[in-house]
C-alpha cells in the first residue's frame, strides 16, 4: 500500500484522508475504474463510495494535493507543462441511465471534461507530475454568440488557467514552458502568459503579422512558406496507433514575428505580441498517413538551428498527455466504463483517477532508466525488498532476462512491473496494459507476503 503522503488531500477530516490514501493507493496498485474491485471486500468499498459522495471531498482538492506533490520535484529543473483536454464518454448502466453521454437530460451530467496539466523533465522527458486536473460537466443551454463572449466565458479559458497554475505552483523551477496542440493558438493566450512561463503552441490560424513596420502586413503561413530553407536533420518517429515508426528528413525554416491583435474579443490585450515561429516539415511522403507538418509559435528567442531543433524536441514531449489519455481511458484504467449514479461523485473518482494515472505512467516511462525517479517516488520504501526478491526470482540466465537497473531506483521496479504483467524482455517495451496487469500481480503477491508474515 502506497504512503499517506501520496493520498488525495487532507479535507480537514482524518478519516477522509485516510480513505483518499487507500482509494489513490488501489487505484495505482488495480487500475479499475469499478469501485467494487477497487475495495475487493464491501468495508473497503463502502468506505471508497462513502469517501466520493462526501461533500467535503472536492475535485478542486484532490488535484491540489497532486500539485503540492508535484512542486518539491520541479526546483531548479526546466520543467516543459504539456496541457490538453479530453472528453470522457461514460457508458456505464447507471451513467446511461441518468444522462451521461451525448444525450444528456436537464441539467444531468451529458459527458464529463478532462482538462490535465503535467510536468515533464526537459531534458529526460521524465513525468514529475500533475500541474492541474480540471474536471466539468457539461450540461448544454443556449450560450451567446462566441464573437460575443470574452475568453473567460469560453472553454479556451482553460489553455490559460494551465499556464497560471504551473507558473504559481512550479515557480522553484529553472524555466517552465508551456507546450499545447492547435486548440490553444489563442491570442490571450500569449499576451498574458505568466512572466515565470513560456509558451509553445502549434499555430492553427493564419493570423495576420507585421513586417517592415507597423503599416506593412501579411498572414503568417505564407511568410514563412516564402523563406528558404535554413537546414535539415533526420529524426526517428515513433509508432502510433495510426503510423508505423520511420525515420523522417525535416526542412527547417524560422523567424521572428509580430502578431497583430485580433479583430474580435481581444479589447484590453497589447496591440501586438513578438513571438519566433518555427516551421518543420518532412521532405518525403511516408507509406502511411499525411508527411509530419508544423508551425510552432514560441516565446522562447531563437538564432540558431540548434535552438530550433531543441523547440521542436519540446514539442514532442507533448505526446506524454496523450499516452496519459490512454493510460485513463482503453489502456489502464477504463474511466469511461465508470457506473457511477451520481454526477459529483463521478467528478471526483475521474480525478482521483487523474492523480492515479500519474503513477502508472511513471512505472512505463522509468522502464529505460532515463528518467532518474527512485522507487519511493511511487511506493513505499517497505515495498524495496519485496522487489528485489521478485526481480531476482523472475530474472533468466540471458543479459536481456535480467534487471539491467539500480536497486532502489523506479526503473528496477518498472521491471519488475513489466515482467509480472507477461512482458519478456524479448519485444518491443511494456506499455500500460501491460503495468496494469503486472501492478495486479505485485498486489497479490504482496498480499499473500503479507498473510505468510502475519502467521508466522
Amino acid at each position: 500500500m502506497l504512503e499517506v503522503a501520496y493520498g488525495l488531500g487532507r479535507f480537514g477530516d482524518g478519516r477522509l484522508e485516510k480513505g483518499g490514501a487507500n482509494l489513490h493507493a488501489a487505484l495505482v496498485e488495480r487500475p479499475t475504474s469499478c469501485i467494487r474491485r477497487l475495495g475487493e471486500v464491501r468495508k473497503r468499498e463502502m468506505q471508497f463510495t462513502r469517501f466520493l459522495r462526501n461533500p467535503k471531498v472536492t475535485a478542486a482538492e484532490i488535484s491540489a494535493s497532486a500539485v503540492a506533490r508535484t512542486a518539491l520535484r520541479v526546483t531548479g529543473r526546466d520543467v516543459v507543462i504539456v496541457q490538453d483536454t479530453s472528453e470522457l464518454a461514460l457508458g456505464g448502466r447507471r451513467a446511461r441511465a441518468n444522462g451521461y453521454g451525448p444525450v444528456g437530460k436537464g441539467g444531468a451530467v451529458r459527458g464529463l471534461v478532462l482538462h490535465a496539466v503535467l510536468a515533464v523533465d526537459a531534458g529526460t522527458g521524465g513525468l514529475l507530475g500533475l500541474v492541474d486536473a480540471n474536471v466539468w460537466n457539461r450540461t448544454g443551454g443556449k450560450v451567446k454568440p462566441r464573437r460575443a463572449r470574452t475568453t473567460a466565458q469560453k472553454e479556451s479559458q482553460r489553455w490559460i488557467d494551465g499556464a497560471r497554475c504551473a507558473g504559481e505552483a512550479l515557480a522553484s523551477a529553472h524555466r517552465i514552458t508551456s507546450v499545447s496542440d492547435q486548440e490553444s493558438d489563442i491570442y490571450e493566450h500569449f499576451a498574458s502568459r505568466p512572466a515565470n512561463v513560456d509558451v509553445l503552441v502549434r499555430a492553427c490560424q493564419n493570423r495576420t503579422i507585421e513586417t517592415d513596420g507597423e503599416d506593412q502586413v501579411a498572414l503568417l503561413f505564407p511568410f514563412i512558406d516564402s523563406l528558404p530553407e535554413q537546414g535539415r536533420y533526420a529524426v526517428n518517429i515513433p509508432a502510433a496507433p495510426s503510423r508505423k515508426a520511420r525515420t523522417a528528413q525535416l526542412a527547417l525554416r524560422f523567424s521572428p514575428v509580430v502578431l497583430r491583435k485580433p479583430r474580435y474579443g481581444a479589447r484590453d490585450l497589447p496591440e501586438n505580441v513578438a513571438l519566433t515561429l518555427v516551421d518543420v516539415r518532412e521532405t518525403s511522403q511516408p507509406e502511411e498517413g499525411e508527411p509530419l507538418h508544423w508551425r510552432l509559435l514560441t516565446t522562447h528567442t531563437i538564432t540558431n538551428l540548434e535552438e530550433a531543433r531543441h523547440i521542436i524536441d519540446l514539442y514532442r514531449l507533448r505526446w506524454t498527455v496523450e499516452v496519459y489519455f490512454l493510460t485513463l481511458k482503453t489502456a489502464g484504467f477504463n474511466i469511461e466504463d465508470a457506473d457511477i449514479s451520481e454526477p459529483r461523485a463521478m467528478i471526483n473518482l475521474v480525478a482521483a483517477a487523474a492523480v492515479a494515472a500519474v503513477t502508472v505512467m511513471q512505472l512505463v516511462r522509468a522502464r529505460d532508466g532515463t528518467t532518474g525517479e527512485k522507487l519511493t517516488d511511487a511506493f513505499d520504501v517497505a515495498d524495496q525488498p519485496l522487489f528485489e526478491a521478485l526481480s531476482a526470482r523472475i530474472e533468466g540466465k540471458t543479459e536481456r532476462q535480467k534487471n539491467p537497473h539500480p536497486r532502489g531506483s523506479l526503473a528496477f521496479a518498472s521491471w519488475v512491473i513489466g515482467r509480472l504483467g507477461g512482458w519478456t524482455g524479448y519485444y518491443g517495451k511494456p506499455g500500460p496494459l501491460v503495468m496494469r496487469r503486472g501492478l495486479e500481480d505485485f498486489q497479490r503477491i504482496k498480499y499473500g507476503a503479507t498473510l505468510r508474515l502475519s502467521d508466522v
